[in-house]
Protein backbone atom coordinates (compact mmCIF):
# COMPACT_ATOMS: atom_id res chain seq x y z
CA UNK A 1 0.00 0.00 0.00
CA UNK A 2 1.60 3.42 -1.27
CA UNK A 3 0.36 6.28 0.76
CA UNK A 4 1.37 10.06 0.64
CA UNK A 5 0.11 10.69 3.83
CA UNK A 6 2.88 9.93 6.92
CA UNK A 7 0.77 8.28 9.85
CA UNK A 8 2.84 10.09 12.60
CA UNK A 9 1.99 13.65 11.04
CA UNK A 10 -1.67 15.45 10.85
CA UNK A 11 -3.31 13.96 8.26
CA UNK A 12 -3.96 10.94 9.95
CA UNK A 13 -5.44 12.51 13.26
CA UNK A 14 -7.78 15.01 11.31
CA UNK A 15 -7.90 17.36 13.87
CA UNK A 16 -9.67 19.25 11.54
CA UNK A 17 -12.23 17.43 9.51
CA UNK A 18 -15.99 16.28 10.32
CA UNK A 19 -16.66 13.57 12.49
CA UNK A 20 -17.46 10.23 11.55
CA UNK A 21 -20.73 8.03 11.67
CA UNK A 22 -20.78 3.99 11.26
CA UNK A 23 -24.01 2.72 10.28
CA UNK A 24 -24.78 -1.19 9.02
CA UNK A 25 -23.59 -0.90 5.68
CA UNK A 26 -19.77 0.01 7.09
CA UNK A 27 -20.15 -2.76 10.02
CA UNK A 28 -21.09 -5.18 7.45
CA UNK A 29 -18.47 -4.80 5.28
CA UNK A 30 -16.33 -4.79 8.31
CA UNK A 31 -17.57 -7.95 9.21
CA UNK A 32 -16.47 -9.35 5.87
CA UNK A 33 -13.27 -8.21 5.39
CA UNK A 34 -12.29 -11.91 7.33
CA UNK A 35 -9.90 -9.82 9.56
CA UNK A 36 -10.16 -11.16 12.58
CA UNK A 37 -10.76 -9.01 15.53
CA UNK A 38 -10.87 -6.18 13.72
CA UNK A 39 -14.82 -5.15 13.86
CA UNK A 40 -14.26 -6.08 17.27
CA UNK A 41 -11.80 -3.51 18.07
CA UNK A 42 -13.43 -0.80 15.96
CA UNK A 43 -17.31 -1.25 17.70
CA UNK A 44 -15.26 -1.07 21.26
CA UNK A 45 -14.31 2.30 20.28
CA UNK A 46 -17.67 3.67 19.20
CA UNK A 47 -20.72 5.91 20.91
CA UNK A 48 -23.69 4.76 20.11
CA UNK A 49 -26.05 7.41 18.97
CA UNK A 50 -29.98 6.41 18.99
CA UNK A 51 -31.48 9.35 17.71
CA UNK A 52 -31.07 13.17 16.89
CA UNK A 53 -31.26 15.67 19.89
CA UNK A 54 -33.43 18.64 18.12
CA UNK A 55 -32.07 22.14 20.70
CA UNK A 56 -34.74 25.23 20.56
CA UNK A 57 -36.01 27.76 22.66
CA UNK A 58 -39.99 28.19 22.91
CA UNK A 59 -41.94 31.52 22.40
CA UNK A 60 -41.40 31.71 26.02
CA UNK A 61 -37.32 31.75 25.96
CA UNK A 62 -37.53 28.69 27.48
CA UNK A 63 -34.66 26.25 26.04
CA UNK A 64 -35.81 22.73 24.92
CA UNK A 65 -34.69 19.74 23.37
CA UNK A 66 -36.63 16.89 22.00
CA UNK A 67 -35.07 13.53 21.06
CA UNK A 68 -36.16 11.63 18.03
CA UNK A 69 -34.84 8.30 17.62
CA UNK A 70 -33.75 6.64 14.22
CA UNK A 71 -35.38 3.71 14.02
CA UNK A 72 -38.34 2.31 15.24
CA UNK A 73 -36.93 -0.95 16.20
CA UNK A 74 -33.97 0.50 18.43
CA UNK A 75 -31.40 0.16 15.86
CA UNK A 76 -28.73 3.01 15.94
CA UNK A 77 -25.17 4.13 14.43
CA UNK A 78 -22.29 4.80 15.75
CA UNK A 79 -20.13 7.86 16.69
CA UNK A 80 -15.96 6.84 15.81
CA UNK A 81 -13.39 8.69 15.86
CA UNK A 82 -11.72 9.40 12.79
CA UNK A 83 -7.78 8.96 13.80
CA UNK A 84 -8.38 5.58 16.01
CA UNK A 85 -10.26 4.19 12.97
CA UNK A 86 -7.39 4.53 10.45
CA UNK A 87 -5.10 3.14 12.91
CA UNK A 88 -6.79 0.35 13.68
CA UNK A 89 -7.31 -0.20 9.85
CA UNK A 90 -3.87 -0.01 9.23
CA UNK A 91 -2.76 -2.14 12.12
CA UNK A 92 -4.84 -4.93 10.43
CA UNK A 93 -2.85 -4.27 6.90
CA UNK A 94 0.05 -4.35 8.29
CA UNK A 95 -0.23 -7.67 10.24
CA UNK A 96 -0.74 -9.05 6.57
CA UNK A 97 2.32 -11.06 5.04
CA UNK A 98 1.39 -9.96 1.55
CA UNK A 99 0.98 -6.35 2.44
CA UNK A 100 3.65 -3.32 3.04
CA UNK A 101 3.28 0.26 3.71
CA UNK A 102 4.83 2.90 2.10
CA UNK A 103 4.03 6.26 3.44
CA UNK A 104 4.84 9.74 2.03
CA UNK A 105 5.19 9.04 -1.73
CA UNK A 106 3.21 11.34 -3.85
CA UNK A 107 1.75 9.56 -7.05
CA UNK A 108 2.89 11.33 -10.05
CA UNK A 109 2.17 9.21 -13.24
CA UNK A 110 0.70 6.33 -14.68
CA UNK A 111 0.71 4.24 -17.58
CA UNK A 112 -2.18 1.92 -17.25
CA UNK A 113 -1.82 0.01 -20.55
CA UNK A 114 1.97 -0.79 -20.03
CA UNK A 115 0.82 -1.45 -15.95
CA UNK A 116 3.46 1.20 -14.60
CA UNK A 117 3.15 4.39 -12.10
CA UNK A 118 5.43 6.75 -10.73
CA UNK A 119 6.22 7.59 -6.87
CA UNK A 120 8.05 10.71 -5.37
CA UNK A 121 9.51 9.91 -1.80
CA UNK A 122 8.79 13.09 -0.46
CA UNK A 123 11.11 14.24 2.09
CA UNK A 124 9.53 16.20 4.13
CA UNK A 125 5.55 14.80 5.33
CA UNK A 126 2.79 16.85 3.63
CA UNK A 127 0.69 18.67 5.15
CA UNK A 128 -2.66 18.65 4.39
CA UNK A 129 -6.91 18.42 5.06
CA UNK A 130 -9.30 15.98 3.92
CA UNK A 131 -11.26 17.94 2.52
CA UNK A 132 -8.67 20.91 1.12
CA UNK A 133 -5.15 19.91 0.37
CA UNK A 134 -2.41 22.50 1.25
CA UNK A 135 1.24 22.16 1.56
CA UNK A 136 3.47 24.75 3.38
CA UNK A 137 6.54 25.93 1.79
CA UNK A 138 8.99 23.35 3.52
CA UNK A 139 6.89 20.12 1.71
CA UNK A 140 7.12 22.41 -1.36
CA UNK A 141 10.61 22.83 -1.02
CA UNK A 142 11.20 19.19 0.24
CA UNK A 143 9.15 17.92 -3.33
CA UNK A 144 12.22 19.81 -5.59
CA UNK A 145 14.57 16.99 -3.77
CA UNK A 146 12.56 14.41 -4.29
CA UNK A 147 13.22 10.74 -5.45
CA UNK A 148 11.09 9.84 -8.34
CA UNK A 149 10.61 5.47 -8.68
CA UNK A 150 8.75 3.80 -10.60
CA UNK A 151 6.47 0.52 -9.68
CA UNK A 152 4.96 -2.11 -12.30
CA UNK A 153 1.33 -3.40 -10.84
CA UNK A 154 -1.43 -5.97 -11.84
CA UNK A 155 -4.04 -3.34 -10.41
CA UNK A 156 -3.91 -0.01 -8.82
CA UNK A 157 -6.86 0.86 -6.57
CA UNK A 158 -7.21 4.12 -5.84
CA UNK A 159 -8.81 5.11 -2.71
CA UNK A 160 -6.80 8.14 -2.63
CA UNK A 161 -10.18 10.90 -1.66
CA UNK A 162 -12.11 13.60 -3.34
CA UNK A 163 -8.67 15.34 -5.29
CA UNK A 164 -7.88 12.00 -6.37
CA UNK A 165 -4.47 11.60 -8.41
CA UNK A 166 -5.26 7.94 -9.54
CA UNK A 167 -8.75 9.61 -11.35
CA UNK A 168 -6.64 12.14 -12.82
CA UNK A 169 -4.65 9.69 -14.38
CA UNK A 170 -7.05 7.26 -15.43
CA UNK A 171 -9.06 9.80 -17.40
CA UNK A 172 -6.39 10.11 -19.12
CA UNK A 173 -6.76 6.47 -20.76
CA UNK A 174 -10.82 5.89 -20.04
CA UNK A 175 -13.74 8.38 -21.15
CA UNK A 176 -14.88 9.32 -18.36
CA UNK A 177 -17.85 11.76 -17.60
CA UNK A 178 -17.18 13.72 -14.71
CA UNK A 179 -19.35 15.96 -12.79
CA UNK A 180 -17.99 18.16 -9.75
CA UNK A 181 -20.17 20.48 -7.55
CA UNK A 182 -19.68 22.38 -4.41
CA UNK A 183 -22.50 23.13 -3.06
CA UNK A 184 -23.63 27.15 -1.59
CA UNK A 185 -22.67 26.13 1.98
CA UNK A 186 -18.93 26.15 4.15
CA UNK A 187 -18.16 23.90 7.48
CA UNK A 188 -16.20 25.01 10.50
CA UNK A 189 -15.18 22.70 13.25
CA UNK A 190 -16.05 23.82 16.89
CA UNK A 191 -15.27 21.78 20.19
CA UNK A 192 -17.30 21.35 23.49
CA UNK A 193 -14.82 20.26 26.10
CA UNK A 194 -16.57 17.54 29.07
CA UNK A 195 -17.75 19.13 32.08
CA UNK A 196 -15.40 20.14 35.33
CA UNK A 197 -16.22 16.38 36.97
CA UNK A 198 -14.81 14.68 33.15
CA UNK A 199 -18.58 13.35 31.72
CA UNK A 200 -20.07 14.50 28.68
CA UNK A 201 -21.95 17.84 28.72
CA UNK A 202 -25.16 16.85 26.56
CA UNK A 203 -26.25 13.55 25.97
CA UNK A 204 -24.25 11.79 24.33
CA UNK A 205 -26.36 8.79 22.35
CA UNK A 206 -27.66 11.48 20.71
CA UNK A 207 -26.70 13.24 16.88
CA UNK A 208 -27.32 17.01 18.50
CA UNK A 209 -28.78 19.11 16.14
CA UNK A 210 -29.65 23.31 16.03
CA UNK A 211 -31.43 23.83 13.32
CA UNK A 212 -31.70 26.85 11.82
CA UNK A 213 -33.49 26.93 8.53
CA UNK A 214 -30.94 27.73 5.95
CA UNK A 215 -28.03 26.70 8.15
CA UNK A 216 -27.24 24.35 11.31
CA UNK A 217 -25.11 23.24 13.96
CA UNK A 218 -24.55 19.95 14.91
CA UNK A 219 -22.47 18.10 17.84
CA UNK A 220 -21.30 14.34 17.48
CA UNK A 221 -19.78 12.33 21.08
CA UNK A 222 -15.96 11.76 21.13
CA UNK A 223 -14.52 9.03 23.24
CA UNK A 224 -12.74 11.41 25.37
CA UNK A 225 -16.23 12.92 27.02
CA UNK A 226 -16.03 16.18 24.28
CA UNK A 227 -18.16 17.02 21.54
CA UNK A 228 -16.64 17.64 17.83
CA UNK A 229 -19.17 19.89 16.04
CA UNK A 230 -19.41 21.65 13.09
CA UNK A 231 -21.11 24.85 11.61
CA UNK A 232 -23.12 23.72 8.19
CA UNK A 233 -24.00 27.47 6.62
CA UNK A 234 -24.06 29.07 3.29
CA UNK A 235 -21.15 31.50 2.70
CA UNK A 236 -23.03 34.58 3.22
CA UNK A 237 -23.63 33.62 7.00
CA UNK A 238 -20.11 33.22 7.46
CA UNK A 239 -19.15 36.43 5.73
CA UNK A 240 -21.76 38.59 7.98
CA UNK A 241 -20.38 36.55 10.58
CA UNK A 242 -16.60 37.46 9.64
CA UNK A 243 -17.95 41.18 9.23
CA UNK A 244 -19.09 41.12 13.40
CA UNK A 245 -16.49 42.62 15.50
CA UNK A 246 -15.63 39.86 17.16
CA UNK A 247 -17.22 39.92 20.54
CA UNK A 248 -20.29 40.23 18.71
CA UNK A 249 -19.97 36.64 17.38
CA UNK A 250 -21.54 34.36 20.64
CA UNK A 251 -24.53 36.43 20.89
CA UNK A 252 -25.05 35.51 17.05
CA UNK A 253 -24.69 32.34 17.96
CA UNK A 254 -27.42 32.83 20.93
CA UNK A 255 -29.75 34.17 18.60
CA UNK A 256 -29.28 31.03 16.14
CA UNK A 257 -28.08 28.29 17.88
CA UNK A 258 -29.41 28.78 21.52
CA UNK A 259 -27.94 26.62 24.53
CA UNK A 260 -24.91 26.87 22.54
CA UNK A 261 -22.79 29.56 24.00
CA UNK A 262 -22.21 30.49 26.45
CA UNK A 263 -23.69 27.19 28.11
CA UNK A 264 -21.67 24.97 25.88
CA UNK A 265 -18.50 26.93 24.85
CA UNK A 266 -17.85 29.92 26.52
CA UNK A 267 -17.82 32.93 24.49
CA UNK A 268 -14.24 33.46 24.32
CA UNK A 269 -13.80 30.04 23.33
CA UNK A 270 -16.23 30.56 20.62
CA UNK A 271 -14.18 33.42 19.25
CA UNK A 272 -11.15 32.06 18.85
CA UNK A 273 -12.67 28.33 17.44
CA UNK A 274 -14.32 30.66 14.77
CA UNK A 275 -10.96 32.60 13.70
CA UNK A 276 -8.39 29.77 14.04
CA UNK A 277 -10.46 26.68 12.28
CA UNK A 278 -10.72 27.12 8.40
CA UNK A 279 -13.92 27.90 6.84
CA UNK A 280 -14.20 24.84 4.10
CA UNK A 281 -16.03 24.45 1.44
CA UNK A 282 -18.01 20.95 0.66
CA UNK A 283 -17.62 19.35 -2.72
CA UNK A 284 -19.69 16.53 -4.11
CA UNK A 285 -18.31 14.54 -7.21
CA UNK A 286 -19.90 12.04 -9.28
CA UNK A 287 -17.97 10.36 -12.46
CA UNK A 288 -17.85 7.32 -14.35
CA UNK A 289 -16.27 4.35 -15.31
CA UNK A 290 -14.54 3.64 -12.03
CA UNK A 291 -11.94 1.45 -13.93
CA UNK A 292 -9.75 1.19 -17.19
CA UNK A 293 -9.08 -2.38 -18.51
CA UNK A 294 -8.17 -4.56 -16.04
CA UNK A 295 -5.47 -2.15 -14.60
CA UNK A 296 -6.90 0.21 -12.35
CA UNK A 297 -9.99 0.94 -10.37
CA UNK A 298 -10.94 3.87 -7.92
CA UNK A 299 -12.89 3.72 -4.95
CA UNK A 300 -14.50 5.60 -2.06
CA UNK A 301 -14.40 9.34 -2.52
CA UNK A 302 -12.15 8.95 -5.67
CA UNK A 303 -15.16 7.86 -7.58
CA UNK A 304 -18.08 9.58 -5.39
CA UNK A 305 -17.39 12.02 -2.91
CA UNK A 306 -20.49 13.68 -1.08
CA UNK A 307 -22.31 16.13 1.07
CA UNK A 308 -22.11 14.37 5.14
CA UNK A 309 -25.63 14.87 5.11
CA UNK A 310 -26.17 11.16 5.07
CA UNK A 311 -23.31 10.04 6.94
CA UNK A 312 -22.68 7.60 4.22
CA UNK A 313 -19.30 8.95 3.02
CA UNK A 314 -17.44 6.42 5.07
CA UNK A 315 -20.14 3.50 4.80
CA UNK A 316 -20.10 3.97 0.81
CA UNK A 317 -15.91 3.65 0.87
CA UNK A 318 -16.34 0.29 3.31
CA UNK A 319 -19.02 -1.25 0.92
CA UNK A 320 -17.18 0.09 -2.37
CA UNK A 321 -14.31 -2.32 -1.05
CA UNK A 322 -16.46 -4.89 -0.29
CA UNK A 323 -18.71 -4.85 -3.42
CA UNK A 324 -15.72 -4.72 -5.30
CA UNK A 325 -14.05 -7.94 -3.48
CA UNK A 326 -17.16 -9.74 -4.15
CA UNK A 327 -17.28 -9.21 -7.76
CA UNK A 328 -13.08 -10.27 -7.95
CA UNK A 329 -14.31 -13.41 -5.91
CA UNK A 330 -17.38 -14.35 -8.07
CA UNK A 331 -15.22 -14.28 -11.18
CA UNK A 332 -12.80 -16.17 -9.70
CA UNK A 333 -9.97 -13.28 -10.21
CA UNK A 334 -7.56 -15.35 -7.51
CA UNK A 335 -8.21 -18.75 -8.39
CA UNK A 336 -4.95 -20.66 -8.56
CA UNK A 337 -5.31 -21.90 -11.75
CA UNK A 338 -6.02 -18.44 -13.83
CA UNK A 339 -2.88 -16.89 -11.58
CA UNK A 340 -0.37 -14.56 -14.23
CA UNK A 341 -2.34 -16.04 -16.95
CA UNK A 342 -4.32 -14.25 -19.90
CA UNK A 343 -7.23 -15.55 -18.17
CA UNK A 344 -6.96 -13.45 -14.95
CA UNK A 345 -6.48 -10.34 -16.71
CA UNK A 346 -9.59 -10.84 -18.46
CA UNK A 347 -11.59 -12.29 -15.25
CA UNK A 348 -10.21 -9.20 -13.48
CA UNK A 349 -11.64 -6.59 -16.77
CA UNK A 350 -14.89 -8.63 -16.19
CA UNK A 351 -15.24 -8.04 -12.35
CA UNK A 352 -14.16 -4.87 -12.95
CA UNK A 353 -16.67 -3.63 -15.59
CA UNK A 354 -19.27 -5.44 -13.45
CA UNK A 355 -18.38 -3.80 -10.34
CA UNK A 356 -18.62 0.01 -12.35
CA UNK A 357 -22.03 -0.96 -13.30
CA UNK A 358 -23.24 -1.32 -10.18
CA UNK A 359 -21.77 0.76 -8.19
CA UNK A 360 -22.08 4.02 -10.16
CA UNK A 361 -26.12 4.41 -9.94
CA UNK A 362 -25.93 3.46 -6.23
CA UNK A 363 -23.15 6.24 -5.57
CA UNK A 364 -24.95 8.79 -7.82
CA UNK A 365 -28.35 7.72 -5.41
CA UNK A 366 -26.88 8.37 -2.33
CA UNK A 367 -24.78 11.50 -3.28
CA UNK A 368 -28.49 13.23 -4.24
CA UNK A 369 -29.83 11.63 -1.25
CA UNK A 370 -27.27 13.04 1.13
CA UNK A 371 -27.62 16.42 -0.91
CA UNK A 372 -31.59 16.40 -0.04
CA UNK A 373 -31.03 15.33 4.06
CA UNK A 374 -29.13 18.39 4.74
CA UNK A 375 -32.67 20.45 3.92
CA UNK A 376 -34.33 17.61 6.23
CA UNK A 377 -31.66 18.10 8.80
CA UNK A 378 -31.67 21.88 9.26
CA UNK A 379 -34.62 22.86 8.50
CA UNK A 380 -37.39 19.65 8.29
CA UNK A 381 -36.82 17.77 11.84
CA UNK A 382 -39.14 21.02 12.93
CA UNK A 383 -41.77 20.22 10.43
CA UNK A 384 -45.02 18.83 11.38
CA UNK A 385 -45.66 16.98 7.81
CA UNK A 386 -41.65 15.95 8.37
CA UNK A 387 -42.95 14.10 11.82
CA UNK A 388 -46.10 12.54 10.74
CA UNK A 389 -44.56 11.22 7.42
CA UNK A 390 -42.19 9.48 9.88
CA UNK A 391 -44.82 8.56 11.96
CA UNK A 392 -46.96 6.76 9.62
CA UNK A 393 -44.10 5.22 8.15
CA UNK A 394 -42.61 3.56 11.47
CA UNK A 395 -46.01 2.88 12.18
CA UNK A 396 -46.41 0.79 9.09
CA UNK A 397 -43.02 -0.70 9.26
CA UNK A 398 -43.93 -2.07 13.39
CA UNK A 399 -47.33 -3.41 12.92
CA UNK A 400 -47.66 -4.55 9.16
CA UNK A 401 -44.10 -5.99 8.55
CA UNK A 402 -44.80 -8.29 5.86
CA UNK A 403 -45.89 -4.76 3.99
CA UNK A 404 -42.21 -4.30 3.47
CA UNK A 405 -42.38 -0.59 4.14
CA UNK A 406 -39.44 1.29 6.06
CA UNK A 407 -38.73 4.94 6.34
CA UNK A 408 -35.67 5.72 4.08
CA UNK A 409 -33.39 6.30 6.77
CA UNK A 410 -33.38 2.81 7.87
CA UNK A 411 -33.02 1.87 4.87
CA UNK A 412 -29.83 3.83 4.19
CA UNK A 413 -28.38 3.28 7.93
CA UNK A 414 -29.26 -0.03 8.98
CA UNK A 415 -30.08 -2.06 6.25
CA UNK A 416 -27.92 -3.03 3.43
CA UNK A 417 -29.77 -2.59 -0.05
CA UNK A 418 -28.71 -0.94 -2.71
CA UNK A 419 -28.55 3.44 -2.02
CA UNK A 420 -30.44 3.28 -5.92
CA UNK A 421 -33.04 0.81 -5.04
CA UNK A 422 -33.32 2.75 -1.73
CA UNK A 423 -34.01 5.92 -3.35
CA UNK A 424 -36.43 4.00 -5.83
CA UNK A 425 -38.64 2.63 -2.66
CA UNK A 426 -38.57 5.92 -1.24
CA UNK A 427 -40.03 7.71 -4.34
CA UNK A 428 -42.48 5.35 -4.63
CA UNK A 429 -43.58 5.41 -0.64
CA UNK A 430 -43.82 9.27 -0.94
CA UNK A 431 -46.30 9.20 -3.77
CA UNK A 432 -48.67 6.40 -1.99
CA UNK A 433 -48.45 8.71 1.23
CA UNK A 434 -48.79 11.96 -0.72
CA UNK A 435 -52.13 10.50 -2.48
CA UNK A 436 -53.26 8.70 0.85
CA UNK A 437 -52.93 12.12 2.65
CA UNK A 438 -54.97 14.03 0.03
CA UNK A 439 -57.56 11.57 -0.02
CA UNK A 440 -57.89 11.44 3.67
CA UNK A 441 -57.77 14.94 4.11
CA UNK A 442 -60.50 14.86 1.27
CA UNK A 443 -62.44 12.50 3.62
CA UNK A 444 -62.54 14.80 6.44
CA UNK A 445 -62.94 17.90 4.79
CA UNK A 446 -66.64 15.52 3.71
CA UNK A 447 -66.92 14.45 6.73
CA UNK A 448 -67.18 17.85 8.08
CA UNK A 449 -69.37 19.08 5.67
CA UNK A 450 -71.44 15.92 6.61
CA UNK A 451 -71.53 17.09 10.30
CA UNK A 452 -72.74 20.62 8.96
CA UNK A 453 -75.47 19.37 7.24
CA UNK A 454 -77.12 17.69 10.00
CA UNK A 455 -76.66 20.97 12.08
CA UNK A 456 -74.28 19.32 14.67
CA UNK A 457 -70.89 21.58 16.03
CA UNK A 458 -67.14 20.93 14.50
CA UNK A 459 -66.98 20.23 18.32
CA UNK A 460 -69.55 17.25 18.22
CA UNK A 461 -67.28 15.16 14.98
CA UNK A 462 -65.67 12.65 17.53
CA UNK A 463 -61.90 12.38 16.31
CA UNK A 464 -60.20 12.94 19.27
CA UNK A 465 -56.68 10.93 19.18
CA UNK A 466 -56.17 12.37 15.72
CA UNK A 467 -56.84 15.98 16.88
CA UNK A 468 -54.20 14.96 19.98
CA UNK A 469 -51.76 13.77 17.49
CA UNK A 470 -51.60 16.35 15.66
CA UNK A 471 -51.35 19.18 18.64
CA UNK A 472 -48.60 17.31 19.86
CA UNK A 473 -46.72 17.66 15.80
CA UNK A 474 -47.21 21.31 16.57
CA UNK A 475 -45.09 21.18 19.89
CA UNK A 476 -41.47 21.66 20.18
Amino acid sequence: MIDLRDPSTTPLNFTKSINLALSERGINSLRHANCEGLLEDVLAETIPMHGRMIHGKKPTGELYEESQLYDAHGRYIRAVDRAGLNKRLLDSLEQMPNVTLHFNHKLTGADFKRNMAWFEQQKVPTTDHAQNPTQDASSKRGQARATEISVTFDLMIGADGAHSATRYHLMKFARVTYQQEYIDTLWCEFHIRPKPDSTFAISPNHLHIWPGGSFMFIAIPSLDKSFTCTLFAPSSYFESLSSLPLEDVPSSFSDNFPGVSPELISPSDLQRQFVENPHLPLISIKCTPYHFNSSVVILGDAAHAMVPFYGQGMNAGLEDVRVLFDFLDSYGVYDANNKFSTAQRERREDALNSYTSQRTPDAAAINDLALRNYEEMRAGVKSPLYRLRKWVEESINVYIPWSGWSTQYSRVSFENQRYSEVEHAARRQGKILTTTFRVGFLSLGCLVALGFSRQKSVKEIQLPSLVRFLKSLRQP
